[in-house]
């Protein structure tokens, strides 16, 4: 694509305010949960005869990022928690080299520790379990050593299936040593047993196959020494035999067949925010860094060899997952594989950064030799260990993200350097830059237009906002310029697991499809987690050591990604008119476990006649309280002096007012936390505030609050200076509402109720149906007049597939139905909260 300079900075600043003034044309009915009682059908004109944009098959995939234990206790299939007894406090306060373990004595004594010295495996594998057997038991059973308790409630165990097990080991006893390996219940009841000879004092790896009599989704491990002598153990591992696709070393196969069967474009691995945190140190004897960024060089070849490092997430991360099995996993999914690397300059609240040029040069340099890992040939020397680690062919790389989510005085200068060394030696290569994790902003305004002058070609937006964000920029993409870069959309979420979670969602991705010339890629985040240590929600699938739970999240995913379509199809939408009453309300300070100064508060109307003014010179009468802080004018102020009180609110003002600008000026003095000013507010329960500093001055968020219950409408990371005079000023105007800070626009509110039916029309070319979209998020069976231009032969009857609520509300489930109305022109009557695809076929002749 061409890369001008001349527009990006103004596309960045005016889509939001588009993106408003589209759903304000279409407004009109109350949005998700509301009655929608329009006088007349909304009608979908469709133009068959017209050419749309292209949709590529990358338009939607998946992103896997290790949070939420989703690799280790996760998708990789490893049964065995902390088996190379590499788990430290470092990594988690709870942990120990011996988490997941507990000491057996079966009819035997001795000693089992974990050590380190120069014994150990190798050094990237530092710690081993030596077991010193002192006396010897008899029986099948006996002997002296370990038991895992594998993941979640314990190890999944099925009857009569195979469990690979192998363990490297070294045993001082020069006849050799033997090992009995059980599987068992959690009350130590035998459901397999198999014995191996260790022979030598130098390591190897020994293998075995069990399978259980009887099944348990709490299976433990157990491996004891019988005999005496000094036994040394590394890397004790289970795996299922029954992996998905065979692959060795590979997946859970309930978990991957869910994610497989999305049939998702790509696969964008491995983050997220572990790949930009930490130290960029490498690992190095003796007093190496447990959180470092992610090295993708770390995490190839024998995994005995692959070191451990502190995931970002707080727990142990162990590379079994690591780039050797992303590029398989993608490979077997038929999904073009997307790394994201460090560049350099770290994020997710993360303060690191290259220390110097030549370990930003050893960064560049790994990023060529990625690419080169990936796609070069044995004469390359990457290429050659990919061929000699066990896959000949080519993974054919074709893109790659450069960073994730950074913003910081280096990250533009370092970018480009791995921009210019990319594009150079691999001008095939696709570049993907990213804004930040912010929908809009200074931020993203700013990163926004620095991609479009650098010349990616394509740029990584991440958000999460509430479900109103997203029916009311369903426009979003359309004032996007189509001569910069084009969008991959990959981290968004509504922020929770609710069917109008998932209904908002679907009505954003109509909005994704309708802009496919802009829109290239978008991937919904996170994908899956472990219902026993989950550290971000809402995701797609929770699992736990047994089963996996699909979300309606999933449901809409699956139902978009498996009928994407090829092509754009021209369509329109018209709506019945509706009255959308203005934000409306009056205006309020507030301060949360913090002493603040306000001054000069001043409200105008649109027509810029004062409606309130109160610089603090003489009494605070027009102000009332809510009972709680300490609030009395000092030295020309409105000060509120406790610094324990919390949501302290005044207000002033009319409840009527609407369409008017808010200004004041706002110190902290002291305490936690920032100010809060609020606008639109009804009474104590019903307004919206700007926190300034909330969460103990770590962010700063625009929250709605109805009938007492907030949520999050905007989200930044803006912290709050004590000392420093803020000036803050808020436009309301209908339903959108413009919040500066020091004259900078920090964000947009847009709470316009959009029509709650939302469609888009797409071609699929292998069937040649045309896919109508709809969802409808009323709470209502809403019909609508669906008329077709431009197709002759359109066949009586459809096929649909419909999401409708569960019985008991919580999830969405597919149905699939026959349509005989269809033709070139239908009434088709849609279920409430639901979203169909119907598909319009040729007629049979």
């Amino acid at each position: 694509m061409s890369s001008k300079a001349t527009s990006p900075a103004r596309r960045a600043c005016t889509m939001v305010l588009a993106g408003s003034l589209a759903a304000a044309v279409l407004a009109l009915a109350p949005a998700i949960g509301a009655s929608a009682e329009p006088p007349e059908n909304r009608t979908i004109n469709i133009n068959a005869a017209g050419s749309g944009a292209s949709i590529e098959p990358t338009m939607y995939g998946a992103f896997f990022e290790d949070i939420n234990q989703g690799a280790d206790g996760g998708i990789y299939a490893e049964l065995v928690q902390n088996r190379s007894f590499e788990f430290n406090s470092a990594d988690n306060r709870t942990f120990t080299p011996m988490t997941a373990w507990e000491t057996l004595r079966r009819g035997s004594d001795g000693t089992v520790a974990v050590v380190n010295d120069g014994d150990r495996l190798n050094e990237n594998n530092r710690n081993y379990l030596q077991i010193d057997a002192t006396t010897a038991g008899a029986g099948s059973g006996a002997g002296v050593g370990v038991r895992n308790s594998g993941w979640n409630a314990g190890q999944k165990l099925e009857a009569k299936k195979k469990y690979n097990y192998s363990v490297w080991a070294r045993t001082s006893n020069p006849a050799g040593s033997t090992l009995a390996v059980t599987l068992e219940t959690a009350e130590g009841t035998r459901l397999a047993l198999a014995t191996i000879k260790v022979k030598g004092d130098n390591w190897a790896k020994y293998e075995t196959t069990l399978s259980p009599k009887s099944s348990t989704g709490a299976g433990r491990l157990a491996t004891v020494v019988q005999g005496t002598g000094t036994v040394r153990l590394d890397m004790v591992s289970l795996f299922p035999e029954d992996t998905w696709n065979g692959r060795e070393n590979g997946l859970r196969k309930d978990l991957a067949e869910k994610i497989d069967a999305l049939h998702p474009g790509f696969l964008r691995f491995p983050g997220g925010c572990i790949v930009n945190t930490g130290s960029y140190d490498s690992y190095t004897a003796p007093n190496y860094t447990r959180a470092r960024t992610y090295q993708w060089k770390d995490t190839i070849g024998p995994v005995e060899q692959r070191p451990a490092n502190r995931n970002f997430w707080g727990y142990n991360q162990s590379y079994g997952l690591g780039y050797m099995e992303y590029f398989q996993w993608a490979e077997d999914m038929g999904a073009v594989p997307v790394p994201v690397v460090p560049v350099g300059v770290t994020g997710c609240g993360d303060s690191n950064r290259a220390p110097d040029q030549a370990t930003l040069d050893r960064y560049i340099q790994d990023t060529l030799d990625l690419i080169e890992f990936a796609n070069g040939d044995a004469s390359t020397e990457w290429g050659a260990k990919r061929i000699a680690y066990g896959h000949p062919a080519p993974y054919n790389l074709e893109r790659i993200s450069l960073g994730n989510e950074e913003y910081k005085p280096e990250f533009k200068a370092y970018f480009t350097q791995f921009y210019n060394a990319v594009r150079k030696a691999h001008p095939e290569i696709k570049i993907i830059g990213n804004t930040g994790p912010f929908s809009q902003g200074p931020e993203f305004e700013d990163l926004s237009a620095f991609n479009a002058t650098t010349g990616v070609d394509l740029v990584d937006e991440h958000y999460y906002n509430e479900p109103s964000w997203f029916l009311n920029n369903n426009h979003r993409y359309d004032s996007y310029s189509r001569d910069s870069y084009e969008v991959f959309l990959g981290e968004y979420a509504s922020r929770g697991n609710k069917p109008e979670n998932a209904l908002a969602e679907a009505s954003y991705m109509t909005g994704l499809e309708r802009n496919a010339d802009v829109v290239k890629m978008a991937s919904y985040a996170p994908l899956i987690a472990n219902v026993a240590n989950t550290q971000w929600s809402p995701d797609m699938l929770f699992f736990d050591g047994t089963s996996v739970r699909s979300t309606p999240n999933y449901e809409v995913q699956k139902l978009f990604m498996n009928n994407v379509g090829t092509q754009v199809v021209p369509s329109t939408q018209d709506n019945p008119a509706s009255t959308v009453a203005p934000i409306a309300g009056k205006i309020g300070l507030s301060t949360w476990a913090t002493s603040a100064r306000y001054d000069n508060v001043k409200v105008t109307g649109a027509d810029g006649a004062t409606l309130f003014s109160d610089d603090f010179s003489e009494t605070a009468a027009a102000w009332t309280g809510n009972g709680t802080g300490s609030w009395s004018i000092q030295n020309g102020a409105y000060v509120q002096s406790s610094t324990t009180a919390q949501n302290t609110m005044v207000t002033a003002g009319s409840a009527d007012w609407n369409n008017y600008t808010l200004s004041t000026k706002a110190t902290k003095l002291a305490g936690s936390e920032g100010f809060l000013v609020a606008f639109g507010v009804k009474d104590t329960g019903n307004y919206y505030w700007w926190n300034l500093g909330g969460w103990n001055n770590t962010k700063s968020v625009v929250e709605k609050a109805v009938n007492g219950g907030k949520t999050n409408v905007i989200e930044k990371n803006t912290t709050i200076e004590t000392g420093k005079e803020y000036d803050i000023r808020i436009e309301v105007s209908g339903r959108v509402a413009k919040l500066y800070l020091d004259g900078v626009l920090w964000g947009t509110v847009d709470d316009s109720q959009a029509d709650p039916v939302y469609s888009v029309v797409t071609k699929d070319a292998a069937s040649g149906d045309t896919i109508v979209k709809v969802v409808n998020t009323s709470a209502e069976k809403t019909p609508v007049d669906i008329k077709v231009a431009g197709a002759a032969n359109i066949g009586a009857t459809a096929a649909v597939t419909t999401l409708k609520q569960t019985a008991d509300g919580q999830n969405l489930s597919p149905a699939s139905s026959t349509f005989s109305g269809a033709g070139s022109a239908f009434t088709y009557e849609f279920e409430p909260k639901s979203v169909t695809f119907i598909r319009l076929a040729a007629a049979r002749k």
